[in-house]
């Protein structure tokens, strides 16, 4: 199967961090391994830059699977985006939260670990396995379909 650009990024992150099953994917694993401190409280999640640091804050009122899912929009922005969204255009700041949106639904769902729970994948086996929300499950498990049709 093809991999796209995120696709291939993501593995070989993962891989270089010994990331290889979905009982290895946590923010704890990621954040540490990049050197990224998460802070838990009660406002938006967030990535800001301390110091030349960067700090991840989480909503501590999210369920675990919400955090992870906005972990990894998060961890997007520190990876792939610079400068403040407030100083940007308006249409340059949507695409950073399309690409960390994107980005995201790869990273908590990596596609080459959901090659493994072949041959019939549902929701509720990606609920289950990468302890995201039921309806985020669904438009990763679309996403990998679709992708599918293309390639064959």
């Amino acid at each position: 199967m093809y991999l796209s650009r995120t696709e291939d990024y993501i593995q070989q992150f993962l891989l270089e961090r010994h990331i290889r099953k979905p009982k290895d994917l946590t923010i704890e694993n990621i954040a540490s391994s990049l050197d990224v401190s998460v802070y838990y409280w009660e406002y938006s999640s967030e990535c800001v830059y301390v110091n030349e640091k960067c700090l991840i804050f989480i909503n501590y009122n999210r369920s675990p699977q919400e955090q992870w899912q906005e972990f990894g929009h998060e961890i997007a922005h520190y990876l792939w985006h610079a400068g403040r969204q407030e100083f940007l255009p308006t249409l340059f700041t949507e695409l950073q939260e399309w690409q960390a949106n994107y980005f995201s639904y790869h990273l908590c769902v990596p596609t080459f670990m959901l090659q493994r729970l072949k041959p019939k994948i549902t929701p509720n086996m990606i609920v289950n396995t990468f302890q995201v929300e039921y309806h985020f499950a669904c438009k990763r498990l679309e996403m990998y379909q679709s992708k599918q049709l293309v390639t064959i």
